[in-house]
């Protein structure tokens, strides 16, 4: 007869936690109360305990959202760069910018290069660093952000510049592999001027800056755009030959010895 009331009792008490807003204890309630029982905690301890497995529950929670938030996805770590690869690369430039200095300096980090010589996996790393670290991060393809804030109304365009604004650091990747006409120019610009000064930027393109006419043709505001992000940012140019053909020319290569 006592069994069903101590279910029920367990159960209560399993959704008043949840409903104060404790995640780790309404899981693990059994197991807590062993531990609690078996090494006989003072009322200090066992708040302490409780405490601190509430902390770290509430820890990894905000580090799983901001990894999803960020989307920065999958990539390759910077363990694994050979930095002997490119004929030039500012490899002091890189490394200072995975200490996350240039955060707290709302300074910019741009990244210019051909296509294959992973510029691309050094934003990834930084940012993955930065959300690591306890910041928001957003990377995104210049493509998607053009055609995300494009779609929207004006007050959903207004709610999204916002976003892209306020964010700890954004990553605006790949300017230059496509072209656009003014008003996506004028869409970048307000992003970038929305931040300058205030937020980071990490910028990667495979375009000298002299040719972002030929991105953004017509558009009035490119030589304003490149002053905000310009002004108080690292430029680190990265040349030598496409990792990504290399790496393909092996994989032929290991095909044909098979053979």
């Amino acid at each position: 007869m006592n069994s069903p009331s101590k279910t029920t009792t367990k159960n209560d008490l399993t959704a008043q936690l949840q409903q104060i807003g404790l995640r780790a204890l309404p899981e693990n309630l059994d197991d807590f109360l062993a531990r609690a029982s078996k090494a006989r905690w003072s009322s200090h301890l066992l708040l302490e305990e409780l405490c601190r497995s509430e902390l770290q529950e509430r820890s990894r929670r905000s580090l799983e959202r901001r990894l999803r938030v960020s989307a920065i996805k999958s990539f390759k770590p910077l363990a694994d760069f050979e930095w002997n690869w490119p004929t030039k690369i500012d490899r002091d430039v890189i490394e200072r910018a995975l200490t996350l200095d240039f955060l707290q300096q709302a300074r910019n980090l741009v990244l210019v290069g051909r296509n294959g010589l992973g510029k691309t996996l050094i934003a990834k790393n930084i940012c993955h660093a930065a959300v690591l670290a306890g910041h928001s991060v957003l990377f995104r393809t210049a493509p998607a952000i053009l055609e995300d804030l494009q779609s929207e109304s004006i007050e959903g365009r207004r709610r999204k510049l916002r976003s892209y604004a306020n964010v700890g650091l954004l990553c605006i990747d790949e300017v230059g592999y496509l072209s656009y006409d003014d008003k996506a120019a004028d869409i970048l610009f307000e992003v970038i001027n929305r931040r300058y000064e205030r937020k980071s930027l990490i910028v990667t393109t495979n375009r000298i800056f002299k040719e972002w006419n030929e991105v953004f043709p017509n558009a009035t505001c490119i030589a304003t755009m490149l002053d905000r992000l310009l002004h108080h940012a690292d430029v680190t140019v990265i040349e030598g030959d496409s990792y990504r053909v290399r790496e393909s020319e092996q994989e032929a290569a290991a095909r044909r010895r098979k053979k």
